[in-house]
């Protein structure tokens, strides 16, 4: 067994979620949330923005931890053992661009309604569901609106 450790963001700019749709040739295909591998000496959050910078091209403040997916897939040698760590993120803009070196062929901003059946991953929908209740929370009490960018 292989064990890896991720961490991605469920970014979110006025009341919108930034998806991104991969395809690799064709075999893999869908809107996933984007994330990345853990690197030597990185934090969690430190992945965690720059997955989303590198994934989406978005400049994005962490705002809370929301949870731990776990997932495990097949690679030729072994068996893979995921943790994904995710953050809700407060985006600076609309703006993103797909990594095309991922095979990431596009990004956008959705309506929560729409990303949570746009998602291709279970485990992904549960976090936007978590990360939506506390982003509406965070709105409720005026805590959203005093997150700045410096």
């Amino acid at each position: 067994m292989i064990e890896a450790v991720s961490c991605g963001g469920i970014v979110i700019f006025r009341a919108k979620i930034l998806l991104l749709y991969k395809n690799y040739k064709n075999r893999y295909e869908g809107w996933v949330l984007p994330k990345g591998t853990v690197e030597p000496g990185e934090t969690h959050e430190e992945t965690a923005l720059r997955e989303v910078r590198e994934e989406t091209g978005a400049d994005c403040r962490i705002v809370s931890y929301i949870g731990k997916s776990s997932y495990s897939f097949l690679v030729p040698e072994d068996t893979v053992e995921k943790d994904v760590h995710w953050y809700l993120m407060k985006g600076r803009s609309y703006y993103s661009k797909p990594q095309s070196s991922e095979y990431f062929r596009d990004s956008g901003y959705y309506k929560y309604h729409e990303a949570i059946h746009l998602l291709k991953f279970a485990n992904e929908r549960a976090m936007l569901e978590q990360a939506f209740l506390e982003y509406q929370r965070l709105r409720k009490s005026g805590g959203w609106d005093e997150i700045r960018f410096r």
